[in-house]
This record gives C-alpha cells, sequence and structure tokens, in this order.
C-alpha cells in the first residue's frame, strides 16, 4: 500500500510518499519533497507531488489515497481528503517518537504545543497565531535584514561578539524597526540575532507554561532546524528535545499514515 501525505504550509510545501505493508505495520518513506509555497497553492502542490513521485521513482497511478494538510489543504486538487495540520503533526510525531506525549510546532506564521495519547490522537493544543512574531516569518525577517543566510541564524546567534541585543517587541513590524536602528547604531549582527532568537524563545515558553510539558516531547516544523531556537528551548526547560531528522515533513508524514488508516477503514467496512 503506497500514500502520499502533503503538507501545503505558509512558507514551504511539503510532500511524503509511504509504502505499508500490507497496510499494516509503521511503514516506510518511500521519498519527499520539500519547496517553497508559491501563490498558486494548487500549482505548489502539483509541483510537490511531482518531484516526489520522481524521487521515489513511481508514478501517480501506484498510489492508493491521499490526504492533504495544512494552510492551504483544501486548494490542494488531487487529495481524497483533508486533515487539520494539528492533528497531522501529532500522528507524524507518534509515528517518528511513540513515547512523545508533547509537541511543540513553530511553522511559517505561528507556533503549536500540541498534546496526544499513545496513539498519536490530540488531547489538546494552544496556538499562537495573534503574530509572526512568533513565528519563522519573524526569522526569515531577521535574515534578510542582517543579510545572513536563514539556515546560519542558528549559529550566529551562538557567537556574540559584544552583549546580545535587546529586542523585546512581540510584533514582527516593531522588531523589523527594533534591527534596523541597532544596524545603525553599529551592533553587530550576532548579537542581534542572539537577541531575535532569545526573543522568540520568550515568547515560544510563554506558550509553554500554559500546558504541562512532558519529559518526552518533540520539536517539529522549520524551526526546528534552528539551533538558535532548539537549544535556547531546550535549556530554559531543562529538557532535551527529540527533533526529526527532517522535522519539516512531520505533519506530511502525518497525513500519509492518516491516509493508511483511512484506506484500513473502509476496507473493514466493505467486508
Amino acid at each position: 500500500m503506497i500514500t502520499v501525505g502533503i503538507d501545503i504550509g505558509s512558507m514551504s510545501a511539503d510532500a511524503v510518499i509511504m509504502e505499508f505493508a500490507e497496510g499494516i505495520g509503521r511503514g516506510k518513506i518511500m521519498s519527499y519533497a520539500i519547496i517553497p509555497t508559491g501563490w498558486d497553492s494548487a500549482e505548489t502542490s502539483k509541483k510537490c507531488m511531482d518531484l516526489a513521485l520522481k524521487k521515489a521513482n513511481i508514478k501517480f497511478s501506484d498510489i492508493e489515497y491521499i490526504v492533504s494538510t495544512g494552510y492551504g489543504r483544501v486548494i490542494v486538487p488531487f487529495s481524497n481528503k483533508n486533515i487539520t495540520e494539528i492533528s497531522c503533526h501529532a500522528k507524524g510525531a507518534n509515528w517518528n517518537f511513540p513515547s512523545v506525549r508533547t509537541i511543540l510546532d513553530m511553522g511559517g506564521q505561528d507556533c503549536k504545543v500540541i498534546t496526544c495519547d499513545e496513539a498519536g490522537k490530540v488531547t489538546s493544543f494552544l496556538m499562537n497565531d495573534k503574530c509572526a512574531a512568533g513565528a519563522g516569518r519573524s526569522m526569515e525577517i531577521m535574515a534578510k535584514l542582517v543579510d545572513v543566510p536563514l539556515k546560519s541564524i542558528g549559529e550566529h546567534s551562538f557567537q556574540i561578539v559584544d552583549k546580545q541585543a535587546m529586542i523585546s517587541s512581540t510584533c514582527v513590524l516593531f522588531a523589523r524597526s527594533e534591527v534596523m536602528e541597532l544596524l545603525r547604531e553599529g551592533v553587530h549582527k550576532n548579537d542581534i540575532l542572539a537577541g531575535a532568537c532569545d526573543a522568540l524563545t520568550s515568547r515560544v515558553l510563554t506558550l509553554l507554561s500554559r500546558t504541562e510539558v512532558q519529559k518526552d516531547f518533540a520539536i517539529s516544523g522549520g524551526i526546528a532546524k534552528n539551533i538558535g531556537i532548539t537549544k535556547r528551548v531546550e535549556e530554559r526547560l531543562g529538557l532535551q528535545a527529540k527533533i526529526a531528522d527532517e522535522p519539516q515533513i512531520i505533519g506530511a508524514i502525518g497525513a500519509a499514515v492518516f491516509a493508511k488508516d483511512t484506506i484500513l477503514k473502509q476496507r473493514e467496512g466493505g467486508q
């Protein structure tokens, strides 16, 4: 059985192709693709799907079921079903780390804290979607302002030259103005990025403080690749996070697992 999960987020689109032996077991990832989300979510989903199919060396007709998730989930023209990203991130985290009960998902536009049971079913969730200052978009803006590659922000944030800059704003527009002023004052970009990462970490910790974080917790989403955030979160929680090799595709993995579960339910119903 081959299924697909496709996650159309605010900043990236992710497709995961999974294969399950006779529809049971944990299954395996055959391939995945990550591309920037364009202005046309339907076209983006097609491009992402085509890339994943090419990597897996299979045809679209080989796929039995497709579940879409993310902000653009209802726009994916070839999906059989769409499921919320909250449910898919819980299911995907459970697939990677069965012991995890708390998931911190840090995406482009928002941050979510999800709790789940042993089956990866959501039991509760909290979301910070008031401002992109608490999400990946803020890091993208910071990277452009100080002219540092997005993937290098975390490393730079720990190489403080003078002292960590204070960026107290909770709004990405105000934060942008603060950073521009710091640059005019000659503050080193590393010190600015340290302040930016610390500010985002504080936002994340405020969200986490509203729930009971279990010892086994995972971090997913694009920002999970930013050690400037993940290490600061770990230090302030006093816990070590579980992070997948590719944390950006956790939602798509969950969607592919839901696709498998849906097929099995349909088969049971038909018997």
